[in-house]
């Protein structure tokens, strides 16, 4: 059987598992096998272990079919070229501090979802909501995204179309305190868009589900039906302790549009206030970029191209713009295909040059196999971004990388 080790990917000795072809493996440092072959049994990955081995290299090609196998990610392995080696100990720095910030953004999102399953278990249920909670919640959101957006944006990226509800919900905040922060909003009014996104969807909880999950195009009837939330919103909101008037209009206005064809009040021109009409782009924006029971998720370059589509009569032309030089082009957590023919994350954003990114490279189209992640500075690289690439199109499952 014959391999060549430029077509082994290393991963951890904890992930290997039967059927996976090694071709080396790592103590201190790599040893190519002479004798390389398919793993066949526990006993022989144990060996492995207990011989003090900390990596091998494995042909995927080679492995069985049904093998999963997760390159390993080294931060250390970022690739700089035009002979600038010396941005290396600052990409690197910069990078564990990119990890604190991630585990960080981690945590606050798994803690929003818990809030928003909360909120909508109360409203279910006939309670009356307290804004306390979510306005602890919003203020650590703010510090986050005032120490790195782009950590709380890749995170937010990562979907499961069964719990859409509530991670519409969050994405929503998340985006709104990073919008307005670009347009240097206060912290205080950062922390009331926080909080009317995430119970900006409240309504729904009343809906009913063969609506709310229904795999294809409502008819007018159930469209009918399903704008009924804003109704169910307001009634809702009305008991909301503490509720400001910014918090308010986002969960009330997102589905308003200039031309006042929009609803629940049809409100029209400059009866929108600024935060209303962000709200309208964010919750557009996301739906968009969103894969739902009746649709895939599209690309960030697509969503855009709608955003600025549905300009000037139904959202804002000059926000439109403004939020697109927001979260970039290509958006931190957002999937592109660079000229080499790989694919990877937007890891870090670069503002000065808003089409070379950081990003987070794991597949190759091109060899059609994973390769060895390493995170591309385009800033420093003759690479460019040839595409934006849906997470529906793509062969493989991007959701381990985002890690």
């Amino acid at each position: 059987m014959q391999y060549r080790q430029e077509d082994s990917i290393k991963i951890a000795i904890a992930d290997l598992g039967i059927g996976m072809f090694v071709t080396a493996i790592e103590q201190s440092k790599r040893i190519n096998l002479a004798n390389a072959g398919r793993v066949s049994s526990e006993l022989g990955i144990k060996k492995l272990q207990d011989s003090g081995v900390k990596y091998v290299w494995v042909d995927q090609k080679l492995s069985a079919k049904e093998c999963i196998i997760k390159p390993v990610e080294e931060p250390h392995n970022i690739m700089v070229e035009a002979g600038v080696l010396t941005t290396i100990p600052k990409i690197s720095r910069s990078f564990r501090s990119r990890e604190v910030q991630h585990k960080r953004a981690k945590k606050l999102i798994a803690e929003a979802k818990g809030l928003a399953q909360k909120l909508l278990n109360q409203t279910f249920e006939g309670k009356v909501l307290e804004v306390d909670e979510i306005e602890s919640w919003a203020d650590d959101m703010i510090e986050s995204v005032f120490i790195d957006s782009d950590a709380l944006q890749c995170v937010s990226a990562l979907r499961k179309k069964d719990s859409y509800l509530l991670e519409h919900s969050v994405n929503v905040a998340c985006l709104l305190v990073t919008f307005g922060k670009h347009l240097g909003l206060s912290k205080d009014v950062l922390k009331q868009l926080a909080i009317g996104g995430i119970i900006h969807d409240i309504g729904k909880i009343k809906v009913d589900d063969d609506v709310l999950q229904k795999p294809a195009r409502l008819t007018p009837e159930e469209f009918e039906h399903m704008k009924l939330h804003q109704v169910y919103a307001k009634r809702i909101i009305l008991g909301v302790k503490g509720l400001s008037d910014v918090s308010r209009d986002v969960c009330l206005m997102h589905h308003e549009k200039l031309d006042g064809k929009g609803y629940p009040l049809g409100l029209s021109g400059d009866q929108i206030p600024l935060h209303g009409r962000m709200s309208c782009v964010v919750d557009i924006y996301d739906a968009l970029t969103s894969e739902r029971v009746y649709k895939k998720g599209m690309s960030s370059a697509e969503a855009f191209k709608i955003l600025l589509s549905l300009t000037p009569f139904h959202l804002d032309a000059d926000l439109v713009y403004k939020f697109i030089n927001c979260i970039g082009i290509y958006p931190v957590g957002s999937i592109v295909e660079l000229s080499d023919g790989r694919v990877g994350i937007v890891w870090t954003s670069n503002t000065s040059q808003s089409l070379k990114p950081i990003v987070k490279c794991f597949y190759s189209r091109k060899y059609k196999r994973y390769v060895e992640v390493s995170m591309v500075d385009l800033k420093h690289s003759t690479l460019k971004i040839e595409k934006a690439v849906s997470p529906v199109s793509l062969e493989v499952d991007p959701k381990p990388f985002y890690d």
